[in-house]
């Protein structure tokens, strides 16, 4: 037996709305460096875009499920049955138990809940696909990893509104580095470090940074921190029965594919939610994604209602 741990994050680099990271911890029989899930679970899902009327499940990098064109359905499908899968005994069927499944401390979950757009956690989900189908293929899902001897046993989040992302940013003094960090603290959330069992950890190189093992002792009580290698395609560490990887295209990896397409699929849903709030105040807006040059459109023409409604820039807009 053995441990996989993938990471990942979307709505880095917007203005407006969610910096969304993801863990998914999964147990494997034998040792994680050699397990192929993709072999493992090929009658449930596919590496690339699955053929028309394919009830495959599209696991890959966020950016290849999802597309604005085609809207949330495709990115949805694919990853509402892993939440169903770590939530089996109470379907994820409103934005906030995806919340409560994905996030463990009471603090954010408030402070999340507390902003205007956020408030009601009643959102209806799945919003683009039938419930009926994503239950069938949850089914099918956990049918396969039973087969394969797989666990997945948690999907956790750190979801940053942009208050505490520039406060964050302000007191790290960069987001590369905030960046960085929260992942580590996500890390503590599902990774056993006193285990002895072979334990594989995964996630995206943080931009062109190549050193890892400060960050890493910031959350290890000591521990010994083997360095295996650090490059710009990779920095491997060891701590105990554990490998740290930290690559470019990790996504390519299995558990960091399911972590992005949560981390997109919660990004979407709550902005989704947010150009709601704002369509009821500023009506025939065009709804944002919250990237630079779009923000800034959008940011201007609720300008107005912001100030009717007395929302600040603090809570609303990043800085960085």
């Amino acid at each position: 037996m053995g441990y996989l741990i993938g990471m990942d994050e979307a709505g880095y680099g917007p203005n407006l709305g969610p910096l969304v990271i993801t863990a998914s911890l999964w147990e494997v029989p034998g040792e994680p460096r050699d397990f192929d899930f993709w072999s493992a679970l090929e009658s449930v899902v596919s590496n690339s875009r699955p053929r028309r009327n394919s009830e495959l499940l599209h696991v890959a990098d966020s950016k290849e499920v999802h597309s604005s064109a085609k809207g949330l359905g495709p990115l949805e499908r694919s990853t509402f049955p892993f939440l169903q899968v770590v939530n089996d005994a109470d379907q994820v069927d409103s934005l906030g138990k995806l919340w409560r499944l994905l996030i463990a401390s009471p603090a954010h979950l408030d402070a999340i809940q507390e902003h205007p757009w956020n408030g009601d956690d009643r959102f209806a989900l799945p919003t683009a696909v039938e419930n009926t189908g994503t239950r069938d293929s949850q089914q099918k899902l956990q049918t396969a990893l039973d087969a394969a001897g797989i666990q997945l046993k948690a999907l956790c989040s750190e979801i940053v509104l942009p208050e505490r992302f520039n406060h964050l940013c302000r007191e790290y003094g960069s987001k590369g580095v905030m960046l960085t960090r929260l992942c580590m603290q996500l890390l503590t959330r599902v990774w056993d470090r006193e285990s002895d069992e072979p334990t594989l950890i995964i996630g995206d190189k943080h931009g062109g940074r190549n050193r890892y093992d400060e960050y890493l002792d910031e959350i290890l009580d000591g521990e010994m921190i083997f360095r295996v290698e650090e490059s710009t395609a990779r920095s491997i560490y060891r701590v105990g029965a554990t490998e740290i990887r930290f690559q470019t295209k990790a996504e390519a990896h299995f558990p960091v594919a399911v972590s992005s397409m949560v981390c997109k699929y919660t990004r979407e849903v709550m902005m989704e939610l947010f150009n709601q709030f704002w369509s009821e105040h500023v009506p025939d807006i065009k709804p944002t994604k919250g990237y630079p040059v779009d923000a800034r459109r959008f940011k201007s023409e609720i300008a107005a209602a912001q100030a009717e409604l007395e929302i600040s820039d603090q809570i609303l807009w990043r800085g960085q």
